[in-house]
């Protein structure tokens, strides 16, 4: 008697919403265990998301998965870190205040041109802060605008001009001494100093300032801290110099270069997109 009940009652939802009752048995009967593909899309789902410390979202998962040889797209991605109960941990965006006092003696030369075509044409470079223990660290860094790759970072107890010389030496050993690089950066004092300025002399680079207190005439490197701090630097800080260091080297070499996918890069990390040049130019010399 319950079951014909059920049945009639089956039979009346189903004509009320239109659904045929071969279709309800075999959404009612279908298989709930997850294949082994899923289950290993899931697992790599859970991989990547702890890669990146749980910072990346369905866009950046979805580009990460798929480079790494898994055609997924961002709605699965979305779907499938919603059922994980994954989240990403980015922050919304902050609104800056715009400043249009140039530079008086040097010129704002690479005024926002940050598409730039080949590497070690352009770079940019800042500082910023990193609670260690009970104190603050400083980290200056070196962006080559081509794919946004770190190519010099430098981290140290006092902002002083050793920290961005040291920063910028990396950089230019590391890069294998290119010369005419446009470097470009804010008008802080250590890189309006005479040492630093000295250095980029000896190095053979030309030098650019953003307009004062204008953090858009150098939002690659704004948006590289921005990233660092909210997907890996921990809300406490770190135990100590050491720490920070180690996380941070991690961060650069190992994440942010090798696997992150970056949007000016087309969705590839900034290593992969350098390759990728590098084969391309070295096609067009073999057929010339």
């Amino acid at each position: 008697m319950e079951r014909l009940e059920e049945s009639y009652a089956v039979q009346r939802l189903c004509s009320v919403f239109g659904v045929h009752r071969s279709s309800y048995r075999a959404w009612r009967n279908r298989n709930t265990v997850p294949s082994q593909e899923e289950r290993a899309l899931l697992q790599r789902i859970v991989d990547t998301h702890a890669a990146s410390k749980g910072s990346a979202g369905a866009r950046s998962i979805a580009k990460m998965v798929t480079h790494a040889g898994v055609p997924l797209s961002r709605y699965r991605a979305g779907k499938r870190m919603k059922r994980l109960g994954l989240a990403s941990t980015q922050p919304p965006r902050h609104a800056y205040q715009k400043a249009v006092q140039p530079h008086l003696a040097i010129p704002n030369r690479l005024d926002r041109q940050f598409d730039v075509k080949t590497p070690n044409k352009a770079w940019t470079g800042d500082i910023t802060y990193i609670l260690t223990g009970s104190r603050w660290a400083y980290l200056a860094v070196v962006i080559d605008l081509f794919s946004r790759k770190p190519v010099g970072w430098a981290l140290s107890p006092s902002p002083d001009i050793d920290l961005v010389n040291k920063a910028l030496m990396m950089a230019y050993e590391s890069r294998h001494e290119p010369k005419n690089v446009l470097f470009h950066s804010d008008q802080g004092c250590q890189y309006t100093s005479l040492g630093f300025r000295q250095c980029l002399w000896r190095y053979q680079m030309t030098q650019s300032l953003s307009r004062r207190g204008n953090c858009w005439d150098n939002a690659p490197t704004e948006r590289f801290f921005r990233s660092l701090k909210t997907e890996w630097v921990p809300e406490t800080g770190y135990l100590d110099m050491a720490a920070a260091k180690q996380s941070i080297t991690e961060y650069i070499i190992s994440y942010y270069s090798c696997l992150r996918p970056h949007t000016h890069n087309d969705g590839l990390p900034p290593n992969a997109a350098e390759t990728t040049y590098w084969n391309a130019q070295k096609a067009v010399a073999k057929n010339t």
